[in-house]
């Protein structure tokens, strides 16, 4: 089975071509239609020595306490933030409001430390993408990933997932750039694009689709020629225990050219089914089935 695909890179576009540029910064240029209070600070991830080691954070005591632990980024992780505003699995429930809200809390916690959060398919069309771009650098996060699963996504480390095409994946990240390039003032707030394409259409089409964004890998050996193959732009693994990612330590993803390791549910000690289990994953299931769909027949 080919494994989920957790891996990102920063890409930029220049008019109607897509290119690949490595990121600036985690964080927007100063902007007349966004804050500077001191949220948005000029971090230079990508020209930092060694790995950046991100911790999953949902709420402000595990914000707290990735604070106090001496971390200097932070991700926002989606399955974590549904589960501890919703107390519901990572199957598309949350919307951008709920993100939005959590973000604005955890980014006022210590404004010298970047966040990474996690912005699932970016809530819709080109428009909706659009805003969450923008309602995502208002709230003083310094990135996002936006992926390539259908509007029903689920966790990306549960099995039977569904992607879009490779022209509306391209369409997802052309609209984030180009909102973020629209915000006045310019702004260097980076769009990560993420695939979970590999399990569902097999290796060659997730490194077809992410010649402009980087891929996250079931083995070392892959992972250490994917990052050979995209140098030198950065590339971040998402490590979740008992997930479809190799449990990687930060030591080991430095040592295969990782840029970031973020650890989603860093502190559930869970595999992602186990820790969704409890937060209704199998009476959505069963909704779902009585309703007539067949979207988590596998999970």
């Amino acid at each position: 089975m080919s494994p989920s695909i957790d891996f990102f890179t920063s890409p930029s576009f220049a008019s109607n071509d897509v290119e690949v540029d490595s990121p600036q910064s985690l964080s927007p240029s100063p902007s007349p239609s966004l804050p500077r209070d001191g949220r948005h600070v000029s971090v230079k991830c990508s020209a930092r020595p060694g790995i950046v080691v991100a911790p999953g954070i949902c709420d402000g005591i595990s914000a707290r306490c990735a604070l106090e632990a001496g971390f200097t980024c932070l991700y926002q992780s989606g399955a974590a933030t549904t589960a501890s505003r919703l107390g519901q699995p990572d199957l598309a429930i949350a919307t951008l409001n709920d993100f939005v809200g959590a973000a604005q809390m955890v980014t006022s916690l210590d404004p010298t430390v970047p966040v990474i959060a996690d912005a699932d398919t970016g809530f819709g069309g080109p428009a909706n993408i659009s805003r969450t771009v923008r309602e995502y650098a208002r709230s003083g996060v310094a990135a996002l990933h936006i992926e390539d699963q259908v509007q029903t996504k689920r966790c990306g480390h549960l099995l039977g997932k569904q992607v879009v095409s490779r022209a509306e994946f391209l369409t997802r990240v052309r609209a984030a750039v180009l909102a973020r390039d629209s915000i006045p003032g310019g702004s260097d707030f980076i769009i990560i694009a993420r695939t979970d394409s590999a399990q569902v259409l097999g290796m060659d089409e997730a490194i077809t689709r992410l010649k402009m964004a980087a891929d996250a890998f079931k083995t070392k050996e892959l992972l250490e020629s994917t990052v050979a193959a995209l140098a030198p732009k950065p590339v971040l693994v998402n490590v979740i225990s008992g997930g479809l990612t190799p449990s990687f330590t930060y030591q080991e993803a430095e040592q295969m050219g990782a840029k970031i390791i973020i650890f989603s549910l860093v502190s559930s000690g869970m595999d992602p089914k186990a820790f969704f289990e409890p937060l209704g994953l199998n009476d959505v299931i069963k909704f779902d089935a009585m309703s007539g769909g067949s979207t988590f027949a596998a999970i």
